[in-house]
């Protein structure tokens, strides 16, 4: 492909990608399509010669958009957002065009120092303490990692490294793998689940300790189990604390950790891969209070901060720990400037890195901060009012209080409503919701997660929820006749239903499970 048909390629695709952007408050959220519907459509072997680029556009819209889920879709409410903006897929792709890979600094100066730059920005904008600055006079710095899940693994990593020497200094005899079996690792029972992955690929158990009544880690929980293992001979050497978890959007208590792995000599990590973002705004920073007893911090801008995935920003109080962890020399490797800038393979699973600092940079300087508070602000102010829609109708209930952008919520009454009402959700594809539980009870969670959600979006995400809710309660309470009549069901998808009042939930449940 040549330049003159390469701009004409870029220019088509990126029609297409606004007019996707524009279409997607008219599609459904979720795809009708069923396993291995793509090889249907597409022929088993790869062309022998190659095809027209007009060919190949012309079948994003024909095969893959009906296999998408749509997650910047104004009704996609489920898991946390996944971010997306103009200026970061501009970002991605002058990263694709230039088509360097940084991981040391000869290897592509501007990648490593507008990195340091952008992470030094951004950990300012949050108001992070200095010593986690690059910019500090201290060894701590930030780095763009893929994804919360590698900075949780790249923290376990580095804690173990260092648990290891210190264990070794104080016991110069003790063989390293013993050490290392004894290792041990803590979080919440609310955490995310690849805090858990982390442990198993770090070959360290982690304990997932119960919360409080507001899903919290607390101090007096971490602390008795810290002295549990300590008298059964076993080392602690990682705490991973939540701020934002998954379920619920709770936040850890810091305040209360934080001197307890400062006493053990216990790494302590933060994963607040969502609700990090927020602490651009001021009047949400004492979420993260206590942050200053913390050895590392990470958020993902590709969550909530309009920089596309993959984005997530990592910074420690000590890189030394992170290179003495991942250092692995190579005369190949070897360049003249070598002390003077950060190396950052050496923080970080992977050799090749992309320049994944140009989204972001973008993003930082075409919004500027008050462009991301307002989008943080804007929302959050949905998510009350869908939860002011919530807590209107007598049917539903509010389980947790609402934090940042999700709102947790139940039909009232035991399981089985909600359940009812979630598969009929799921089958219609209108909007995209996921389920949890909390103390027993199963909750449906709305976060407020593309950028397009506006005030009508919400109204249409409750019209549908209280719809299909009507028609849980009716069958619930036998207030239709369902022996051998058509059922009405609200809304266009899915028609009317000739079944008891089991065979239509069953129906529901079988459609459901298909989707997901």
């Amino acid at each position: 492909m040549e330049n003159k048909e390469f701009e004409e390629f870029g220019k088509a695709a990126l029609d297409l990608i606004v007019n996707y952007n524009e279409s997607l408050r008219n599609r459904n959220v979720l795809p009708d399509v069923e396993p291995g519907y793509l090889s249907k459509l597409i022929p088993g072997e790869a062309p022998e010669k190659g095809e027209s680029w007009q060919e190949v556009i012309k079948d994003i819209e024909r095969v893959i958009i009906p296999g998408v889920t749509h997650w910047n879709s104004p009704h996609f409410h489920a898991y946390y957002p996944t971010a997306n903006s103009y200026p970061a897929i501009i970002g991605e792709l002058l990263s694709a065009g230039i088509g360097g890979v940084g991981f040391s600094w000869i290897a592509s100066p501007a990648c490593t120092e507008l990195e340091v730059v952008t992470m030094n920005w951004l950990g300012k904008m949050m108001n992070l303490p200095k010593e986690f600055l690059n910019c500090s006079e201290g060894p701590g710095g930030g780095v763009i990692q893929g994804s919360a899940s590698e900075a949780t693994l790249v923290c376990l990593l580095a804690a173990k490294e260092r648990t290891v020497r210190r264990i070794k200094s104080l016991h110069p005899d003790m063989d390293e793998g013993l050490i290392k079996s004894k290792l041990v690792a803590y979080s919440s029972n609310q955490s995310n689940s690849s805090v858990e992955k982390a442990g198993l690929l770090g070959s360290m158990p982690m304990r997932l300790l119960s919360v409080d009544e507001k899903c919290s880690l607390r101090g007096a929980t971490l602390l008795e189990a810290i002295k549990k293992d300590q008298e059964a001979g076993l080392i602690p050497c990682y705490v991973v604390a939540t701020l934002g978890t998954t379920g619920t959007c709770a936040f850890d208590n810091l305040n209360e950790i934080g001197p307890i792995c400062n006493e053990h000599d216990i790494w302590l990590h933060v994963d607040a891969a969502y609700a990090g973002a927020a602490f651009v705004c001021p009047e949400y920073r004492h979420l993260m209070s206590g942050i200053n007893l913390t050895d590392s911090f990470n958020f993902n801008p590709h969550k909530w901060l309009l920089t596309n995935f993959d984005c997530s920003a990592l910074w420690v109080k000590n890189s030394r720990s992170l290179i003495e962890a991942f250092n692995v020399e190579r005369i190949y490797l070897n360049h003249d400037k070598e002390g003077l800038a950060p190396d950052y393979r050496h923080w970080q699973i992977p050799l090749g890195r992309r320049f994944r600092a140009l989204k972001l940079w973008f993003v930082l300087r075409l919004y500027g901060i008050e462009g991301l508070q307002k989008h943080i602000r804007h929302s959050i102010n949905l998510a009350e009012k869908f939860e002011s829609l919530v807590k209107s109708n007598e049917k539903f209930e509010i389980v947790t209080e609402r934090s940042m952008g999700l709102v947790c919520f139940r039909m009232k009454g035991d399981n089985a409503l909600t359940r009812q009402l979630y598969d009929l959700l799921m089958s219609r594809k209108r909007i995209y919701l996921t389920a949890a539980t909390y103390q027993e009870k199963l909750i449906i969670r709305f976060v407020v997660c593309s950028r397009l959600c506006i005030e009508d979006d919400i109204d249409f995400a409750w019209n549908e929820i209280t719809s299909q809710a009507e028609v849980v309660y009716a069958l619930t309470h036998q207030q239709v006749d369902c022996t051998d009549k058509p059922i009405p069901i609200p809304g266009k998808n899915l028609g009317t239903i000739t079944a008891s009042i089991e065979d239509l939930i069953i129906n529901e449940i079988k459609i459901s499970q298909k989707i997901t």
